[in-house]
């Protein structure tokens, strides 16, 4: 049917939403593509009935045929599912309609709408995760890359905001590929099931219809053969194991996504320029800038995970045989997930594989405690010369001495008349050398890159 000018006003494409807009997953999950998925679970159901010999082939073929989005009004269904509380039911009565009279008794025969909508929902999931998991891989890809080339590049480490001891650039971006194998690490062992339960989840209705006794044990696996699911253990109208591990595992990788841009987001300030986004996004009032939009989107998209994936845990409390209101709740947040993670994984490849790195900057800022970023390694090699205790006294009044006068603190330790004699200029120089002070960083680099996508770390 035609789009009305109503479903257009209403129809939400996205533009207060540009990290999902025009991504993969949200065409997955589009009100279209889930229409699309119900009407497939419910050809799916009838074909399976008839490959059990319980619905004539030609019926299930007539409602395969049928079951084209194109040929309903999702505005039509929308606002209809008012009344019966989920779009099941008038797709039901839609679908009926649209074939003969011979195949209209097999359509939705023995199912619950819940059995529908939760297995449409599991194939969003579904036809969601290969596009994610592939943007996961690419966005892994670049960073080893990064970490690779970098190994050895001296940045300097930062804890609680400050400067720390030093690392290098690999380390890090190895570390950020290590969180995004992670998440796909999570992703891929999804299983999403078909759901087939019946009104309460007995499978009763199926083995009276089939007038076969136990027949309905057999249904629910040649239902989620059809689709190319998972065959659940049992129906889970209100065991929402797999909504839940769904939720919490798309949450996850947002969440390590985010911190993939919250570290962007800080090393591309201006005032540090230690990175920079290929082709940052401009500013309507400030023509000078490039903004590192693809990470303050998937920032965005880090910070909204979270809430939508507690709606889902919080709907594991369902009570009885089917829930009312818990179940409800999770469409919208399941979808929104799906969406934000998508999206994110999407901006998160192409962020990577053009970021700017930009080594002299990362050496200028770590010149900029003047040698105070390695006092850790000072405070030991002066230790062996002098004894930990006085070695702790001589290094923390020279450290004052060289912050409160802008000197370097290999001035400051030159000027102690301790040290005459027992340390040269050169041997200052070396151990206030930030350059010299990155440990195993580029060896624990090495070691993260012999991860593989699956988890494994090869010798």
């Amino acid at each position: 049917m035609c789009e009305d000018p109503g479903e257009r006003a209403a129809a939400d494409v996205g533009l207060l939403d540009p990290v999902r807009a025009g991504s993969p997953t949200e065409a997955a999950t589009g009100d279209r593509a889930l229409l699309q998925a119900m009407l497939d679970a419910e050809a799916a159901l009838a074909r399976a009935q008839a490959a059990l010999g319980h619905a004539p082939a030609r019926a299930a073929a007539e409602i395969s045929a049928a079951a084209r989005a194109e040929r309903f009004d999702v505005r039509d269904l929308a606002l209809r599912a008012r009344r019966g509380g989920n779009p099941v039911i008038p797709l039901v009565a839609d679908l009926t309609a649209a074939v003969s009279g011979e195949a209209a008794p097999y359509v939705h025969r023995g199912a619950t709408s819940q059995d529908i909508l939760d297995t449409a929902a599991m194939l969003a999931v579904a036809r969601s995760l290969p596009v994610i998991i592939g943007d996961l891989h690419r966005t892994a890809r670049a960073l080893g890359r990064s970490a690779a080339a970098h190994r050895a590049t001296p940045t300097a480490g930062r804890t609680l905001t400050q400067h720390a001891v030093p690392t290098t650039f690999g380390l890090k971006a190895a570390g950020w590929r290590s969180l995004v194998l992670d998440a796909a690490d999570r992703l891929s062992a999804l299983r999403p099931p078909a759901q087939l339960g019946g009104a309460a989840g007995t499978l009763a209705a199926f083995d009276v219809l089939a007038d076969e006794p136990g027949s309905g044990l057999r249904l629910p696996a040649a239902f989620a053969g059809e689709l190319g699911l998972a065959t659940p253990v049992l129906p889970w109208h209100t065991l929402r194991t797999p909504v839940a591990d769904a939720g919490g595992a798309l949450a996850f990788t947002t969440g390590a996504l985010g911190k993939l841009a919250a570290d962007v987001l800080v090393l591309s300030r201006t005032e540090i320029g230690e990175l920079a986004e290929g082709g940052g996004g401009g500013s309507s009032a400030m023509p000078h800038k490039s903004n590192p939009v693809r990470a303050a989107l998937i920032a965005a998209a880090a910070r909204r995970a979270p809430a939508l994936a507690s709606v889902l845990l919080g709907s594991l409390a369902a009570e009885d045989e089917r829930p009312a209101g818990a179940w409800h709740a999770e469409w919208q947040p399941l979808r929104d997930l799906l969406r934000l993670t998508g999206g994110a994984a999407r901006l998160a490849a192409e962020l990577t594989e053009g970021i700017v790195v930009f080594p002299d900057r990362m050496a200028g800022n770590l010149r900029l405690t003047r040698g105070l970023a390695v006092s850790e390694r000072i405070a030991a090699g002066l230790g062996r010369l002098l004894g930990r205790g006085p070695a702790g006294e001589l290094l923390t009044r020279a450290a004052h001495r060289a912050a409160a006068g802008s000197l370097s603190l290999v001035d400051a330790l030159r000027d102690e008349p301790v040290l005459k004699g027992l340390i040269s200029d050169d041997e200052l120089r070396e151990l206030t050398d930030p350059a010299r002070y990155s440990g195993s960083a580029a060896d624990l680099a090495d070691h993260a890159l012999r991860r593989t996508p699956a988890g494994r770390t090869q010798p």
